[in-house]
Parts: C-alpha cells; structure tokens; sequence
C-alpha cells in the first residue's frame, strides 16, 4: 500500500457549507483522511477568504491552503432550485457542515429537521460564535471576539500593554478541531448503534454545536479551578509561563532569540551548570518550581546575560549537548529550509494558479498527524471557485444542465 492509498475515511461524504476560516478548517480535516468534502460556494465571490491575504490574482493562498483536498460546487442558497440542490446533496452525505450565524439554515429553510428528513442518519456539525442556545446564541463573532470571550485574550502579551492577538486565526482552528473531531464521533456513534442494531440515533445527538469561544476556553487549562478555589486570577507575563521557570525566550549576540524551557527539577541543574552558574543550580531556594517562578527575573537574567554573549547556533548546540530542550524561533524562510519538516514531507510543493498566472513549486503545509512515517500527500490544493459543479450536480444529482445552472445562479446571470 502507498501513501496515496492511506485514507481512513475513505467512502466518507461531507457537505461544507462554511465560510472562512472554522467550518472550512474541519472540512480540510477530513478531507485530508480521504472524506470527499464537496464545498459548497456562493455565486460570483465564492468564499470570501478567496479574497483574504490576496497578494496576486482572484484566489488567495490562504484559500488554496484550507480548502485542499475538496471539491467546489457553486450553488444559489437563495434559490428554491439551489435549496434543493443542497437537500439532494444531504440526502446523500454522511456530515454537514456550517458555520452561520445561528437561525441563518433555519430562514433557508434548511435547518436540522428538513435535512433529517432528507437524511434521518446525517451528521449536522454546527459552527458558530457563542453557540446553538443560551442568552449569546444569536450574537455574530468572528475568532477574536470568542477569544477574549473565552479568557485566552487576557493571558497573550506584556502585563504593561494591551493584550494581544496572536499571529493566526487561533480560535477558529481550535474550533474547526473540535467540529472534526465531534463530526468523526458522531459517526462512530452511528456505525456502533448500526453494529449492536441498537436503532438509530436521534436528531438531538446528531447535532454537534461548536461554540468558538468555548474552544477557546477548553484550552484554558485550570484558568477557572485555579480561581474558584484560590482566588488566583492569571496575569499575561509575556513570553513566559504562569507559575513555571525558567522558560522563556533569550535574545542571542548574532540578534537571533531562541527558546529554553529548563524547568525541569533535574533539567535546571544542567541548564545552570551550561550558563555556568553552578551557585544558580545548588541554591536551596531554587530547587523547585515554585521558588524558580518566583525569583524568575534574577533566573531570566542571568540566563539573558549568557545567550548575549553567543550566536544562536552555538548557545543551541551547549544547550542540546546538556540535555536542555530548546530550539531556534522560526521564520517562514527557516521551516522552508529545515530538513526535520523535509524528512516527514511536511511541506509539499504545488503548481499553483493565482487566477492570472501559474507560480511553480509553492510549498504547502502537509497532513498532520502523520501515517506511515510521513504526512500524506495533498491530492489537491483548494479548487477554482465552482470547478467540479458540473460533475457533482450532473454526475452526483443526475441533474440537467438548466437545472444546474438555476440552483447555481447561472440562470440569473444570464438573463438580459
């Protein structure tokens, strides 16, 4: 068996009518495990992170990133042709996917109970800001509001400034891992009643409600038992760790920073003996974690004062000969470049159409988590915007060409 035949669900359908970022992330998910993901997009514009991070052409990297592996069907969810276009799709589907504004399927007439009639064994997995139910539900939000919603906004930066964001769309693709994840279980769930012939399963466990602050919160760690039972309110601290040092980030003589995490009881006696501070690693005080935390500053400086005066490189290669976990801070150009990602095909490289030209050899991300020794192989990167139309609605649907152009807005547009 190749790598190219490594796909665990395989014979899997799902209907992705997300946009942007959430919905799309758990529609990348699976269809990189083999699933045939038919994304479906709105006339004209598509998705509108087509039009996101656009550095050149029609169609963004960003797009052609979240949504490989898919297949595009542009349909008019206006329509009463392209709502059935939709319900024929479901019928024929395992998972749906969305990520409206909760309410939004139901004013299409397209909410869980039409598609359950559709398809009384159809996975329905739910994206949205704060939630199906609950005083919020109906609230819009993008991944930044969910984030300061959730704690996680609060802990990001200095303790002198503003929070901060950090540098990717966090909260949407903690929330498109959880919508993977929910849709996979309700699949088993099903596949296991079919197995003990246990009847089917209802509507009401069939619908996974992704709330994006609420992933976000999951990721808080003891954020909320720490504070219920202690009073403990967590502070941001920068670079480091609440409650655990020395790990930081250090400021290296060539201008480079690379990052130590010696915070380990045994760890910390080698990382003192490295910087060459031996009274460092025999002060009583120092011995655990909790008196490293706090005298940090002293630990960080003294620390800051032995990388200041090596290249990265060399104050990398002391640290790994000590057994001390560290490593370099990465830019594009370094994953680029880096044999680890090489070895485990961890960047693949596409010919890749912007819409006006073909730019050769582009380097993807590959497939986490890894089978077989290495990710697998990207089948192929996000599609045009409507491409595989035709085939799915014609060779899917059986549907005609003037049905397909009217549940796909064509009609409409070429009208005089």
């Amino acid at each position: 068996m190749t790598q190219q035949d490594i796909a665990p669900l395989a014979g899997v359908r799902v209907l992705e009518l997300g946009n942007y970022i959430a919905a799309p992330t758990a529609g990348r998910l699976l269809a990189d495990f083999g699933a045939e993901v038919i994304k479906v997009e709105r006339p004209g514009t598509g998705d509108e992170v087509r039009n996101w991070r656009l550095h050149k052409g029609t169609t963004s990297m960003l797009y052609r990133t979240l949504n490989r592996n898919k297949k595009s069907v542009v349909l008019d969810l206006r329509t009463e042709a392209g709502k059935q276009a939709v319900l024929k799709l479901a019928a024929t589907s395992d998972i749906l996917l969305e990520n409206f504004r909760p309410g939004t399927l139901e004013k299409w007439g397209l909410g869980p109970e039409v598609l359950n009639q559709a398809n009384p064994d159809l996975v329905v997995t739910r994206i949205s800001a704060f939630g199906q139910t609950g005083p919020l539900s109906g609230r819009p939000g993008f991944a930044a509001v969910a984030e300061a919603y959730g704690g996680f906004r609060n802990l990001v930066g200095d303790p002198d400034r503003a929070p901060v964001r950090v540098g990717v769309s966090i909260g949407d693709s903690i929330a498109g891992l959880y919508a993977a994840f929910g849709s996979v279980m309700g699949l088993y769930q099903r596949e296991a009643r079919r197995r003990d012939a246990a009847g089917a399963v209802p509507l009401t466990e069939r619908v996974i409600d992704v709330a994006l602050h609420e992933a976000m919160f999951s990721m808080m760690e003891s954020l909320i038992p720490d504070y219920q039972a202690y009073g403990v309110d967590r502070q941001r601290v920068g670079g480091r760790m609440e409650g655990i040092a020395p790990s930081n980030a250090y400021l290296c003589k060539d201008g480079a920073s690379i990052v130590v995490a010696g915070n380990g009881d045994s760890i910390f006696q080698r990382y003192m003996q490295t910087i060459g501070r031996p009274d460092l690693a025999e002060h009583p005080g120092l011995q655990t974690n909790a008196g490293r935390w706090a005298q940090r500053e002293e630990l960080d400086h003294a620390i800051g004062e032995w990388t200041a005066t090596l290249p990265a490189a060399e104050a990398l290669e002391a640290l790994e000969a000590a057994g001390v976990p560290a490593g370099p801070i990465y830019t594009a150009a370094d994953i680029s470049g880096d044999s680890q990602y090489a070895a485990r095909n961890m960047i693949q490289k596409f010919d890749v159409s912007t819409g006006e030209e073909t730019l050769p050899g582009v380097g993807f991300p590959g497939v986490v988590p890894v089978i077989g020794g290495q990710s697998l192989p990207i089948r192929n990167l996000g599609p045009d915007l409507g491409e595989d139309t035709h085939e799915i609605l014609g060779g899917l649907l059986g549907m005609t060409t003037d049905e397909i152009d009217a549940a796909s807005g064509r009609e409409e547009a070429v009208k005089p």
